[in-house]
């Protein structure tokens, strides 16, 4: 009997590449961030180097003691064993952004083993994917190609990084991105990496096979290098698992290689053969000796561990009364689920319980926060955006200031410019009328120059009452308190 495309079972292993959040690089003092404490940028090329990390001849590199405890931090924080012993390698290949010819890595003797992340499937439940290993490494340089020459920028370069290998688990592409989001959100609230996407300092490999149902071999596997967002690691697996399943359908042969996805045109290609380990001439790097861990300074590090994300997810559900979707998206990344925390706080100065205002606060969070932060591709607390104006605007509302409408106004002006929440509402004029003679007149207005919707209202055409609240919205600009828009209507539905 022949296959088609449903008889295929998909494969997935991710290599994930995170940028610890350390001042200074992994083997020299050269600081790895800006001073403001973002990544370097583009913008000032090769101002964070130094002869260590651009590979000078007699240079020694020297172990960044922070970038083992962050990497110590990120395997406890998934249950890994943190070995006593690892050793640095040096992984050879010849590229322009990697000065010395090769890269400080570790290979078979690796920091972290066995560790596991815990993903909620679609129809399944929560599913565990294993995690073989973290290993350090050093970041190479970035280069920009020009038409007919290239430049490369060494600001990276050196820059500590934790590779996060996975073992081939998950099997779709839906899985894969909540595995990537549940790893980026631990590590994010431990402080381990920015998480910033956009700018590389967390990334991933795709490796991505096929093979018939039932089958127990693993088909052979594609690696996608470099995608750096949630969305693009969807789009490029489902393309490349078409591609594999279309060419073997087709009477093809898979090939072992590394491939890129285009955004552009939604496609992986090929780039080189898939090298294996021996391709890069592993060896003992001479110039750093063993890492030896004392595992007392593991358990004071784990000791000081942060709330990790489930936890957090669970506490907000039981504490909080909210839903497991706005739990889970607040709890996404650690820079989201601290402005939640700040927001609570600042209304419990105001007087406020926790509890009776978690809800709102999630609802601005989830809704236009969210959507803001989408569109800029950042955290908000990389915007003008705080805690504060989200928690004035929250109490405004509360209070029935303003309308959710002008709410969601005054957080998106806030975002843009910074102003308080009070000025903006004065500014704009969006404060809410709340004066139930001045909503009667509105009222009254609204009724006359909608008197057939009126006698269909009042006949028993119950969804009526929406128009008639939006309509009394549309009269006072907006102003108006819908909640006492709703009370007058029905009040004067019961008086016929």
């Amino acid at each position: 009997m022949s296959l088609t495309a449903k008889d295929f079972e998909v494969v997935i292993g991710l290599e994930v590449h995170a940028q610890l959040a350390t001042d200074t690089k992994c083997f020299c003092s050269t600081r790895s961030r800006m001073p403001e404490g973002k990544s370097v940028g583009e913008e000032a090329v090769n101002v964070n180097t130094c002869p260590v990390c651009t590979g000078h001849p007699g240079t020694l590199p020297v172990l960044s003691k922070k970038a083992v405890e962050y990497a110590v931090r990120a395997g406890l924080s998934i249950g890994c064993t943190i070995n006593s012993k690892s050793i640095f390698a040096r992984k050879n290949y010849f590229y322009p952004d990697l000065p010395k010819g090769y890269q400080i890595s570790q290979f078979d003797k690796p920091l972290c083993e066995n560790g596991f992340v815990d993903i909620e499937t679609k129809g399944l439940g929560q599913k565990r994917v294993r995690v073989q290993r973290i290993h350090m490494e050093e970041d190479a340089g970035k280069n920009l190609h020009m038409s007919g020459f290239s430049l490369v920028n060494f600001n990276r370069s050196s820059v500590p990084l934790i590779e996060i290998v996975s073992h081939p688990d998950m099997r779709s592409a839906e899985e894969a991105v909540e595995y990537l989001k549940a790893l980026h959100a631990i590590d994010t609230t431990t402080g381990v990496c920015d998480g910033n996407m956009q700018e590389g300092n967390f990334r991933c490999d795709a490796n991505v096979s096929v093979k018939p149902k039932g089958q127990k071999e693993f088909g052979t596997r594609a690696e996608i290098k470099n995608v750096n967002s949630f969305r693009f690691v969807e789009k490029a697996i489902e393309h490349e698992v078409d591609r594999q399943v279309e060419l073997i359908l087709g009477g093809g042969k898979v090939v072992q290689e590394t491939r890129l996805y285009d955004s552009d045109t939604n496609s992986t290609r090929s780039m080189r053969s898939k090298e294996e380990a021996h391709d890069y001439r592993y060896f003992p790097d001479p110039d750093l000796p063993p890492l030896v861990i004392d595992q007392k300074w593991v358990e004071e590090i784990r000791s000081k561990l942060p709330e990790l994300p489930a936890q957090k997810r669970a506490r907000y559900v039981a504490d909080y009364g909210l839903s497991a979707y706005d739990a889970g998206v607040l709890t996404g990344s650690g820079s989201l689920a601290g402005f939640f925390e700040q927001v609570l706080s600042a209304m419990e100065k105001k007087g406020k319980k926790k509890t009776d205002v978690a809800k709102g606060a999630a609802n601005l969070l989830t809704g236009e926060v969210a959507r803001l932060t989408n569109e800029a591709g950042i955290e908000v607390t990389e915007s003008k955006l705080t805690p504060a104006h989200l928690a004035d605007t929250l109490e405004l509302q509360l209070s029935g200031g303003i309308s959710s409408t002008n709410a969601k106004l005054v957080i998106t002006t806030a975002w843009e410019n910074g102003d308080s929440a009070a000025k903006i509402v004065d500014a704009r004029g969006l404060r809410q009328v709340s004066d139930k003679g001045a909503l009667e007149a509105v009222v009254a207005q609204v009724i006359a120059a909608n008197a057939g919707q009126w006698a269909e209202f009042t006949g028993g055409k119950d969804k009526l009452l929406g128009f008639f609240v939006g309509q009394c919205m549309k009269a006072s600009k907006g102003q108006g308190n819908p909640a006492l828009f709703t009370e007058i209507i029905n009040t004067k539905k019961s008086q016929g």
